[in-house]
């Protein structure tokens, strides 16, 4: 069985027990290897204090002996005294010569054939190269470790005379004992912990299922076409609160996407409009640019300057028209619209042509910097700036000295549009209808400006916000990427 096609609740059984297990399965290992290092120095640091008493009970008899203190006479020194000394610190000795024969040993002659006769050179050589002329081997005889330290036997003047061997056995019966018992203590405590960790288990994923059970019910029974219920669980963990937050969220989101999707079924309905007002708009256009360009061809005026007047005028009119032309296929292509021409240009010069369409004297216009380059579509970005212009100046009452401000700004990836002015403002019920089709608080238009603005500034992954206070003014603010 897979492990993946397991409940939570048997996934939870699982975890547990497995855990409970392996951490018995390493804490016994490592009472082991603690219990052997112990052992190790144990048995080291007892060799090492047995072999410090030896040699003074050694260097006393040396400075008590009536023997001339020489090799040759060592096993005459240490004829009964060896065997007093072995005895009381419960060890055999074994005296060697300066060149590895045996001298002397504690060990009765009856068993002295086991004992080794001459030393090897290797312990020779490890015994005189070393700093503290001390060496120790380690030997396993018949399943039994023995350690066999071999250090030098000196006069009163500090010459060596003899090897000093201390065959010692490393009897571990006792460690052994406390260690099965402790393994045994630990074992009763595990299985303990077992079966608590089995009702922990049992406990915690009753009530973790019986939560998501709840969670699942309401998701299953989330609906796009009506109101949903949120979610309302109490004294719930940080988890299964963090996903009823999730949950709750997702069901405003939800509803926030009903909403705009009965609003886009709104829009569609004004595009339909829409393409019957742009054929109305476009048919005198054509003549009238065909007049302006007759007019400039055939006027002969007697003025010098006159020439350069009309060429400034027409040029401007012809402008114009072209955006109006502009417009009207934008509004035939509603559905579609804007087309994304990608050009590369200076916002803050597109802004300026924008604004010289315009002839009052209270707009004002503003700019961070000289040049800030963006990819949008020119006729589209003069669009954009000029109904926000034409709804600011319809926005101010007549009896209010009107003041304009268009604000273009760099803000780390993003350029910003910023258009202020001093009208009427937005009243709250009317702040959500703002970018809606056909929406307007004016006796005359269509109600299309910003919904256009709004469809072309997100197209070129942009966005438009507003801050409106009543009688106050307005402020909105586009803003769109900068070229990378």
């Amino acid at each position: 069985m897979k492990l993946n096609k397991l409940s939570l609740r048997v996934r939870i059984f699982i975890a547990m027990i497995l855990l409970v297990l392996i951490a018995s399965i390493l804490i016994a290992g490592v009472t082991i290897y603690q219990y052997n290092e112990e052992a190790h120095d144990y048995h080291k640091e007892r060799l090492e204090r047995k072999e410090e008493n030896i040699r003074r009970s050694i260097d006393f008899v040396i400075r008590e002996t009536t023997w001339e203190v020489k090799t040759e006479k060592v096993p005459l020194i240490f004829k009964d005294e060896i065997y007093k000394i072995a005895d009381i610190h419960q060890l055999q000795i074994n005296l060697y010569d300066l060149e590895g024969g045996l001298l002397k040993s504690s060990r009765a002659t009856i068993e002295a054939d086991s004992i080794t006769k001459c030393l090897d050179a290797e312990i020779l050589n490890a015994l005189y190269n070393t700093a503290e002329h001390r060496y120790v081997k380690k030997t396993q005889v018949n399943e039994e470790t023995f350690q066999s330290s071999y250090t030098y036997i000196t006069d009163t003047k500090f010459k060596p005379i003899a090897i000093l061997n201390l065959p010692y056995l490393e009897d571990d019966d006792f460690l052994n004992k406390e260690l099965k018992e402790f393994l045994e203590r630990l074992s009763y405590a595990y299985v303990f912990m077992l079966f608590i960790a089995i009702a922990l288990a049992y406990l915690l994923s009753k009530y973790i299922t019986k939560s998501l059970k709840t969670i699942s019910d309401k998701i299953n029974a989330t609906r796009l076409e009506k109101r949903n219920q949120k979610i309302d669980i109490e004294s719930s963990s940080e988890e299964i609160a963090t996903l009823v937050t999730s949950y709750n969220s997702m069901i405003d989101e939800l509803e926030e996407s009903a909403v705009k999707l009965a609003t886009s079924e709104r829009e569609q309905a004004w595009r339909e409009m829409a393409k019957q007002v742009a054929h109305e708009i476009k048919n005198p256009l054509t003549p009238m640019r065909l007049s302006v360009q007759n007019f400039q061809r055939k006027f002969n005026p007697d003025d010098p300057n006159i020439h350069q007047k009309v060429d400034e005028y027409t040029k401007t009119l012809i402008q114009q028209i072209d955006t109006m032309s502009s417009i009207a296929s934008a509004f035939s292509n509603f559905a579609k619209m804007p087309a994304q021409q990608n050009e590369t240009l200076n916002v803050v010069n597109i802004v300026k042509l924008a604004l010289d369409i315009f002839s009052e004297d209270y707009i004002f216009f503003l700019a961070d910097e000289e040049k800030i380059i963006a990819k949008f579509d020119r006729t589209q970005l003069i669009r954009v700036v000029t109904n926000l212009v034409k709804n600011a100046i319809q926005a101010i009452p007549d009896d209010r000295e009107p003041k304009i401000m268009v604000n273009v700004k760099s803000e780390k990836d993003n350029v910003s549009i910023i258009v202020v002015d001093n009208g009427n403002g937005i009243s709250e019920e009317n702040k959500n209808k703002v970018f809606e089709p056909k929406f307007t608080t004016k006796t005359s238009g269509m109600g299309l400006g910003l919904a256009m603005v709004k469809n072309i500034v997100e197209t070129y992954n942009g966005s438009i916000t507003f801050t409106s206070d009543k009688d106050t003014g307005t402020v909105f603010k586009v803003t769109f990427p900068k070229e990378n």
